[in-house]
């Protein structure tokens, strides 16, 4: 289990997260909603370790982690791209990609297509699956992922969380998205960051109730 508790962020004397609690297991999917602004990257940064807040305690497998990129612990999907430019997707996928997974990795069809190419022939779309499927089959024990639908079809945000549910067979995910129906969709578990804390919620009616959605998105 990936624990993470007593989370505090300060900007500009302006507190960004004071009370933050939020968990991640294999087996059960962690979805992570907000508005833009209320701190969802800065805290995978956090957890991941780019990012250092006044106060955190990070717990990975009953070991208390300070950066949770060392040792395979955690991997994490940024918003921007994260694969040098010019280094062809076959020979960066190896440093990625777990080796009990590489058949399986290496036999969809985005990799056949795009193994010879570099990130900079592919369009954003292209690169952004390619990139966040290598995360699914990373080495990594939790995941990250930070908008993994956005800039990617109806189609293959499906093809994304169907495999984001294999995996989780082995690994912790946590997942934010703005597209709030994937999140609520594809996860066990959903928190809400809101004014600097996150709540758990129990039924979906409370996204209404704490005001982050309205009556008739809850009704599409």
């Amino acid at each position: 289990m990936l624990k993470i508790d007593s989370v505090q962020l300060e900007y500009q004397g302006r507190k960004i997260l004071h009370d933050v609690y939020l968990d991640c297991r294999p087996g059960c999917i962690t979805g992570l909603l907000g508005r833009n602004g209320s701190g969802k990257s800065s805290l995978l940064k956090i957890i991941f370790g780019t990012v250092m807040p006044s106060y955190k305690h990070i717990n990975a497998d009953d070991k208390v982690i300070e950066t949770g990129y060392t040792n395979n612990t955690i991997a994490y999907l940024p918003q921007q791209n994260y694969l040098p430019k010019q280094i062809p997707i076959c020979q960066l996928a190896p440093m990625l990609v777990d080796h009990q997974a590489w058949d399986e990795f290496t036999a969809l069809d985005v990799y056949q297509q795009f193994k010879n190419q570099k990130p900079s022939q592919l369009s954003g779309g292209e690169l952004r699956k390619l990139e966040t499927l290598m995360l699914l089959y990373s080495k990594a024990s939790y995941i990250l992922l930070d908008e993994p639908f956005t800039h990617i079809s109806p189609v293959q945000a499906e093809e994304i969380k169907a495999i984001i549910r294999k995996r989780s067979v082995y690994k912790g995910f946590i997942v934010t998205d703005h597209q709030y129906e994937n999140i609520l969709d594809v996860s066990d578990k959903v928190y809400l960051l809101q004014n600097g804390v996150t709540k758990l919620i129990k039924h979906p009616e409370e996204l209404i109730t704490y005001g982050y959605l309205s009556y008739n998105q809850s009704r599409k």
